[in-house]
């Protein structure tokens, strides 16, 4: 049974950092990409930063120079460092792991920005 368990987030001041962290079971993730979603309220869930088997990472503009999506496949962790944060970076955020027709995904975390 796969399972990802997201946990960091919280409240924060704008300005301020959070470390998301990703942990899976079930699954070896070094077989697999890996990403980090979000879903503001009233709005569709995209993807925030993703990270391939090789290393290779990928962010929205909205958060380029701010954001960055690391791995630990030894620990079978994903992380998201965030810095510099906004209110409008206020959602949940979701970790992703797939690789052809297999996806799975977390419960979320609730990253909340006050201005």
């Amino acid at each position: 049974q796969v399972q990802l368990v997201e946990s960091g987030g919280g409240l924060v001041q704008t300005g301020g950092s959070l470390r998301l962290s990703c942990v899976a079971s079930g699954i070896s993730f070094s077989g697999y990409y890996l990403g980090w979603y979000r879903q503001a309220p009233g709005k569709q869930r995209e993807l925030v930063a993703s990270i391939t088997t090789d290393g290779s990472t990928n962010y929205v503009d909205a958060v380029k120079g701010r954001f960055t999506i690391s791995r630990d496949n030894a620990k079978n962790t994903l992380f998201l460092q965030m810095n510099s944060l906004k209110p409008e970076d206020t959602a949940v955020y979701y970790c992703k792991s797939w690789i052809n027709r297999f996806a799975a995904w977390g419960q979320g975390t609730q990253v909340t920005v006050s201005s």
